[in-house]
């Protein structure tokens, strides 16, 4: 992988999911009735979009390559992703609908439910082919299944490739074996580590997908990460937050934060470290993208965790 320091950007192709929020109700409304909510957001929900986002809030070069369409919540997106200096790539420049996942959020103090929309659309050929040109060159990119012949080519040419698969209740390593062979790191939680390989704990999890990567990284939650390497089991610490909110989108944060360490040749370790403060940061407010660190405020956090 000594290539990959001259490769200019991080790149990522998925949906951008955008979330209609609806806060403050006292309770849900009955079928033909309406109720009041006391505050309301439009926010861009989680994925590789949001996850790209914080890294380029990060100050790391990124590119995103997304359907969006000429309709108000494609804009929203667009004018986010500027906004937050990330190259963005339209993969369906010329598409009458509405190409993003929307989600309406309701949330009272007891619980929350969601009404998502998703025009199920699979990507052409053209736009499959389009996300390996616009991808190409890039140090690392996020990997997505609907994508995998890109991932074939781009790992012939050196691309690091990072896969977070997230929950699929038909997760196992025979299903996702093509994208497992192919990445070089994969940031499963436990819940997920434990579902893909069958198995009842995140180290035996663990001690499965050794098979498949150098180091293999499961996500504890609170408790930090696990990795495991030649055997061996370490432990990364979690980092003590004081002011907890809300863990939307901690995992996209966290994905963030590793991804500027790799992209700036950081040891795994340290990779991690920097997504746990990442991760730790984000949870401090309520929203997937709310609360970040810049990369000044990321290496003084760093640093001053590793003087403890």
């Amino acid at each position: 992988m000594g290539g990959n320091k001259e490769r200019a950007f991080v790149a990522g192709a998925d949906k951008v999911n955008i979330d209609l929020i609806f806060s403050g109700l006292g309770k849900l409304p009955e079928e033909g009735h309406e109720v009041m909510s006391e505050g309301f957001s439009l926010e861009m929900g989680g994925g590789i979009p949001a996850t790209l986002v914080g890294l380029g809030r990060l100050g790391v070069p990124v590119r995103v390559q997304t359907p969006l369409g000429d309709d108000l919540f494609s804009g929203f997106a667009k004018d986010f992703f500027i906004k937050n200096g990330v190259d963005v790539v339209n993969l369906t420049p010329d598409y009458a609908g509405i190409p993003l996942n929307v989600t309406s959020v309701q949330l009272t103090p007891h619980d929350r439910t969601f009404v998502t929309y998703s025009d199920r659309r699979e990507p052409s050929g053209e736009e499959v082919e389009l996300v390996y040109q616009r991808s190409t060159g890039a140090k690392i990119c996020c990997m997505n299944p609907v994508y995998l012949p890109v991932y074939r080519r781009l790992k012939d040419e050196g691309t690091i490739l990072v896969l977070d698969t997230g929950w699929d209740d038909d997760m196992s390593l025979e299903s996702w074996k093509p994208l497992l062979e192919l990445a070089d790191y994969y940031l499963p939680n436990r819940l997920e580590a434990m579902k893909i390989t069958g198995t009842d704990s995140p180290e035996e999890a663990a001690q499965r997908l050794e098979p498949y990567f150098e180091t293999v990284i499961v996500k504890l939650d609170a408790d930090g990460c696990l990795i495991r390497k030649h055997g061996v089991q370490t432990l990364v610490p979690s980092v003590p937050v004081v002011d907890y909110k809300d863990s939307t989108g901690a995992g996209d944060a966290f994905y963030a934060g590793f991804l500027y360490g790799l992209y700036h040749d950081m040891s795994v370790y340290d990779s991690i470290l920097c997504g746990n403060l990442t991760g730790g940061k984000c949870v401090t407010a309520i929203g997937c993208l709310n609360a970040w660190y810049n990369e000044a405020e990321l290496l003084e956090a760093k640093e001053r965790y590793c003087r403890q």
